[in-house]
Formats: C-alpha cells, structure tokens, sequence
C-alpha cells in the first residue's frame, strides 16, 4: 500500500475512532502534554526576560515560536522512524494522532451533558458546572438562556478550533502539523488574554492563532452554512447572518462559526460576558428570531457531525485530486 493510501485511510480510521470513542480519559493527550510545556516555558520566560512590556513581549514571541517547531519536530521525527520500520508501524501512529487531533464527540457529549440538566427539567446549577466544563467564561451567574448560548457558541466555535483547522492542517502535513496547530490554539488558550498578566506576554501566541486559523475558520463557516441545509436548519439566514456577523468578536476567526450557527438557528448569540469576574462588552451575533431552548444544543450538535463529516470529504477530495494533478 502507498504511503498516501495509508495517509487517507488513517485520517478515515481516525475520525470512526473519535466518532466511537471521543477522547478517552486513560490515554495521555498531547494537549496535556503541551499545556504542560507552555507552563513551564512561560515560567522560566518570565524569569529571563525583564519584567517590561517589551521584555514580556519577547517572552511571548519565544514561546510563540518554541512551542510550535518544538511539537512538529517531536511528531515528525517519530513518524519518519515509523514509516522506515514498516507501513504498518506508521500507520497505528499517525492514525493515532489523528485520532487526538480531532475533537467532534467529546465536544458534543458534553454539550448533551450540559442539555441533560436543562430538560426535561432544569437544574441550574448543575447545568451551569457543566457548561463550565466547555467554557471559558464565568458561569455561576449565568441564568437558563445565558447557559444554553454558551453551549451552542462553543459547540460553534470548537467546531473552527477543533475539527475544521486540525483536518485543514492534516491534509497539508498530516498529523505532525494537525498537532502543530494544536500547540498554537492551546497557547493561545492558555496565555492569548488581554487582561493584565498577558497584554504582553500572549500578545505574539493571540496572534500567530489568529493567522493560523484564519483560513479554517473561513472555510468552516462555510461548512456549517452547508450542514446548516443538510440538518434542516435556516441555511440561507446562516448565509445572511454570517456574511453581516462574522467580524462582531475581537478575535478574527471567532465569530465565523459563530454567526453562521446563529443564523442557522434564528437565534442571538455573545454579548456581554464575564471573564476571570471582569465584564467584557461584546457583541451580539445573530437576530433573537425567537428565544433560544435548550433544543437548539441538540440541533447544533446535528450541524457539528455534518460539518465534521463534510470536512472529512472536502479534504480526502482535496488530497486527491492534488496527488492526481
């Protein structure tokens, strides 16, 4: 078998496995592992750099750069080595990392956890911890219609982070880059904050995700307007909406998924929202076309598998026709 027959299949294999399995909690992650790294870097950063804007900024752009050719190299290496012992090696590996590259039914379990505690009857509290799961916002405040935005704006947005810009960078360079964007995303995560801790440290991390998904999130709004029609939701409205909303967010990639899961279901999306007990006046995305229901996490989990298996199909097809031309 050819190494770009064993390349697609595992991409195939690894998404049946995140459909089957999610992300199991006994296997190591290399997010963890990352996570992990930039706690260190940004610890020992802090100590070598001034305690200055423009030492915290240099910091910053350091990390930005370690992280990301620390994690391909780390990924490609093994790779290499697993192809030159034997296609079958390489293949259980990079099918492996595939696997954790992806994030569709762990996303989605827990959106239906967060539903579970909305109907048939409502548990406030018990809902908002589990939306505080998926989130990175405060919670305890939040009242029924607040926890149920959150969940479809993540739902939305992870979709961009988590499956649309990992199989973007699988199709260029396979699970090493996949990987690689994830470094970058779980940087940004950890240390892309405007508050004053990271205005300067996460200023180079927000920006090197912002230009790294740029593209993905794109095509991924794209992808959600087409699931939106497959799933029986407003397709055209998400098409309207995400063409007006798609810049209300102060991240440029953001809102792409956002306004076109919005306009799919007719219903306003963001606004002003709590963050390490700040408020941060943020826009709305959307027209409140009805109130939202705790239905409409269900139905955004419907758009996410189609938008995911859409994916899938778009880069095999892309990969495809590069290796024919």
């Amino acid at each position: 078998m050819s190494l770009f027959l064993l390349f697609e299949l595992s991409i195939i294999v690894a998404f049946v496995l995140d459909l089957l399995f999610a992300d199991p909690f006994w296997i190591p992650h290399p997010v963890v592992i990352i996570g992990k790294g930039i706690t260190f870097l940004e610890r020992n950063l802090r100590k070598i750099f001034p305690d200055t804007p423009t030492g915290r900024r240099t910091a910053g752009g350091v990390m930005a750069f370690l992280i990301p050719i620390t994690t391909f190299v780390v990924t490609m290496g093994p790779c290499i080595l697993a192809y030159l012992i034997h296609p079958a090696v390489f293949f259980c590996l990079h099918t492996f990392w595939c696997w954790q590259a992806i994030a569709i039914s762990g996303l989605a379990r827990e959106a239906r956890n967060v539903y579970r505690k909305l109907a048939p009857q409502v548990d406030l509290e018990a809902a908002r911890k589990a939306v505080g799961r998926i989130v990175g916002r405060d919670t305890k405040a939040l009242d029924e219609a607040g926890v149920m935005r959150a969940a479809v704006e993540t739902i939305a947005e992870n979709f961009s982070d988590g499956v649309a810009a990992p199989f973007f960078y699988m199709m260029i360079g396979g699970a090493p880059l996949a990987l690689t964007y994830k470094s970058i995303n779980t940087m940004d995560s950890m240390v892309g904050y405007k508050n004053d801790v990271y205005i300067d440290f996460g200023r180079h991390p927000a920006h090197l995700d912002d230009v790294a998904g740029y593209l993905p999130a794109r095509l991924g709004a794209l992808l959600w307007i087409l699931a939106a029609k497959l799933t029986g939701q407003n397709a055209r409205n998400a098409w309207k909406i995400w063409r007006r909303d798609n810049r209300n967010h102060a991240s440029p990639n953001s809102a792409q998924t956002e306004s076109a899961c919005a306009g799919a279901l007719g219903v306003q999306l963001a606004g002003p929202a709590y963050y390490f007990g700040e408020l941060y006046e943020k826009p709305t995305i959307g027209d409140a076309l009805r109130p939202i229901e705790a239905d409409d996490i269900n139905r955004t989990n419907r758009m996410l598998y189609a938008a995911s298996a859409l994916t899938l199909i778009l880069c095999l097809t892309v990969s495809c026709w590069t290796l024919i031309l």
